[in-house]
């Protein structure tokens, strides 16, 4: 893994975490979207690499085994993500504290919008 390579991997682990803070969404909505587009991994690749960062137990490593038997889990790129996802959730989930409800609820819609946008039209 390069130095770009490992600040890809750091923006996505931040941004999973201070949206998984912020809006109570998943890593997946974030994390997926970004190794396929940004870092060209393929969606079953994305979807367990997303799955071992975010590993909840014991369903989480159960959907972990099974990407990781079929070679579709890279746990070197999860263990970065995972490291960034904590610290931007631990914030955003304090600053969130502060936003209107209201307010909150469109941001969601937003940025769920957005990215099934560009999973259906992107590339």
């Amino acid at each position: 893994m390069d130095v770009t390579g490992f600040i890809s991997l750091a923006l996505i682990g931040i941004a999973a975490g201070l949206l998984s803070g912020f809006m109570g969404v998943g890593g997946g909505i974030i994390i997926v979207p970004a190794l396929v587009f940004f870092l060209g991994l393929t969606q079953h690749q994305a979807q367990g690499s997303s799955i071992a960062a975010i590993m909840l137990l014991p369903v989480g490593l159960l959907s972990v085994m099974n990407y990781y038997k079929e070679g579709n889990v890279n746990l070197g790129y999860a263990a970065v993500i995972a490291v960034f996802f904590v610290a931007g959730s631990y914030f955003s989930s304090r600053w969130v504290q502060g936003i209107d409800a209201g307010l909150l609820k469109k941001i969601f819609a937003g940025v769920m919008i957005v990215v099934a946008l560009k999973m259906l039209i992107g590339k």
